[in-house]
């Protein structure tokens, strides 16, 4: 699905915020009919996906951060450097149609429509924690289909540790490609099994809506226990691969930026320190939990490591 361009939706077809501020109002939304999922992706912004499967993994028990601020406040730096650049230039970005083209050490390396991965598995909307190293934070439902239904389909070889995500960088879109302060294209990775995790999400939408083109459209991973950078936008490239690969911010500021960049309170940026962070609109800093507060769910797959060496 295709919505318009941020700035031409009136506040009257935006979803209302206060209709996931509650609990009982959030899960009475996802017990709506399944007509939105059948839907093109050319369908209008106000098309929601009515029928996605509530998950296990969701946090009911916080509010999420109104969406005007998650639209108008973050970072996709191949649209400029400031927080407001995403949401100012964004509406560049031709997001349909699109494919994803799978490559590397897979037993089923070909292109993909995003039509036909959303046709894997029902899309799930998921409540996630999001953590940006600068020391914000934000609580977004998301809406996507987990990573580990991407492995199924592509069935990665013995040989397969690392998955690489690569967004897409046409300085004709997105102008900033053209400015060589990171290496483009944004290209970042995890473990295999960081993917194959229940949490890791390839996200389709946010609020009940297809994906903004500021956040990611139309489709980016988001893995809730590492810093938001990890979680590439706009993906068009999906890489199996046995070595650990260099990714664009280990290659930028490699003591700043570690490969892991799971959120760990005890290990402070080269700049400032990550002990505490401020939900948007919020004014009081809170601490920040370990592994972003999923600890209980993905400590287990660092056992033995040594996360100040491997932040």
């Amino acid at each position: 699905m295709l919505i318009r361009r941020p700035i031409e939706i009136p506040s009257s077809e935006i979803t209302p915020e206060a209709s996931y501020l509650s609990r009982r109002d959030f899960l009475a939304r996802l017990m709506l009919g399944s007509a939105a999922l059948s839907l093109p992706l050319t369908a209008s912004s106000e098309t929601l996906f009515a029928s996605a499967q509530a998950s296990p993994y969701s946090l009911l028990d916080e509010k999420a951060t109104p969406m005007s601020t998650i639209t108008s406040y973050g970072n996709f730096y191949e649209f400029g450097p400031d927080k407001d650049s995403p949401q100012r230039h964004a509406h560049r970005l031709r997001s349909n149609p699109w494919s994803i083209s799978i490559e590397g050490e897979v037993k089923n390396p070909r292109s993909y429509a995003i039509e036909d991965i959303l046709k894997w598995a029902p899309q799930e909307e998921r409540i996630y924690r999001l953590r940006c190293v600068e020391g914000w934070s934000a609580v977004i439902p998301w809406v996507g289909i987990p990573v580990s239904e991407l492995l199924k389909r592509v069935e990665p070889t013995r040989n397969a540790k690392f998955v690489e995500f690569w967004s897409l960088a046409d300085p004709e879109q997105m102008p900033y490609v053209r400015v060589p302060f990171l290496d483009w294209p944004y290209m970042e990775a995890i473990r295999i099994d960081e993917a194959a995790h229940p949490l890791s999400l390839l996200a389709v939408g946010m609020y009940g809506q297809t994906m903004p083109k500021q956040n990611g459209a139309p489709i980016r991973l988001v893995v809730p226990w590492k810093y938001g950078f990890k979680s590439a936008k706009s993906i068009v490239r999906i890489r199996f691969v046995e070595k650990q690969p260099a990714t664009v911010w280990t290659k930028a500021a490699p003591d700043e930026y570690g490969f892991y960049a799971n959120v760990n309170p005890d290990v402070p940026h080269k700049r400032w320190s990550q002990s505490h962070e401020r939900r948007l609109g919020e004014f009081f800093k809170r601490k920040t939990l370990p592994f972003n507060g999923y600890a209980e769910q993905v400590a287990s797959l660092y056992t033995g490591m040594d996360l100040r060496k491997n932040f």
